[in-house]
């Protein structure tokens, strides 16, 4: 049985002030989990069921980190995700260096993205088109949050994040990357079917509600949209970062 003093540590980590306390994140669920023990991330505590324990037994034994055994019940509780019946870890946060687009690769920007699920599911669409660099405004949801972490499912390990003061950010760049692109989303642009990419870049992905900030448009060098043919309002923003990496990747 879990301890109250864990369930209550386990339960603390499910809010930021905590993970920033602790330098501490949540990983749930067999998928991340085991993606993790395979991972650049110091683990402080898994919590496993005992079936988990017996089809995993040699890559939870090989790895110095506290482990512990609970029940499927347990871990529900303890953690954040409805059903739960195989693994739970406590992971140590990472300070990423700052982030630039190196020859030959593009890197994601973020502005303004409010919601957890969508964050974990651009995590893991970025992964999907190998962008391993992810820039966030100060105002992007916690990368830690245990519903970004679910929603990568696993791809947080691969993926970097890094939280900059955004404008500040891509003023650096626009000096720094003569001939640079920096595509940006909006509902009035060039047709991304018919955008030829460059080699190297950055992408600017804007707020679900009311897309780029005007602070953050001044520096974007290419609009581009997607064409809408039906009568949808919008597109969810992950949707929009798999239609514009799926034409980056086919450039």
């Amino acid at each position: 049985m879990l301890s109250k003093n864990l369930t209550k540590y386990l339960h603390s980590l499910q809010l930021k002030k905590f993970r920033l306390e602790h330098n501490a994140f949540l990983v749930e669920g067999a998928k991340s989990v085991l993606e993790l023990l395979s991972a650049d991330f110091q683990t402080e505590l898994v919590v496993v069921t005992e079936q988990f324990y017996k089809e995993n037994t040699q890559k939870l034994e090989k790895q110095p980190f506290r482990l512990e055994i609970a029940t499927a019940d347990e871990l529900a509780r303890a953690g954040t995700l409805q059903t739960n019946d195989a693994a739970l870890a406590v992971v140590k946060t990472k300070d990423n260096d700052f982030l630039y687009a190196e020859k030959g690769e593009y890197v994601l920007v973020l502005d303004d993205i409010r919601d957890p699920g969508n964050l974990g599911t651009i995590i893991r669409i970025a992964d999907w088109y190998g962008i391993t660099k992810i820039i966030c405004s100060q105002t992007t949801t916690d990368w830690y949050n245990p519903k970004v972490i679910a929603a990568s499912k696993g791809s947080f390990t691969r993926v970097r994040g890094y939280y900059v003061e955004l404008t500040a950010y891509l003023e650096k760049v626009s000096n720094m990357e003569h001939g640079i692109g920096i595509y940006g989303t909006f509902l009035e642009g060039k047709n991304i079917h018919q955008t030829s990419f460059g080699n190297t870049g950055y992408i600017v992905m804007g707020n679900e509600s009311n897309g780029i900030g005007p602070t953050v448009e001044r520096f974007v060098t290419h609009k581009i949209t997607i064409p809408r043919f039906g009568g949808a309002e919008s597109l969810n923003v992950g949707i929009a970062a798999a239609v514009v990496l799926d034409n980056l990747r086919r450039v």
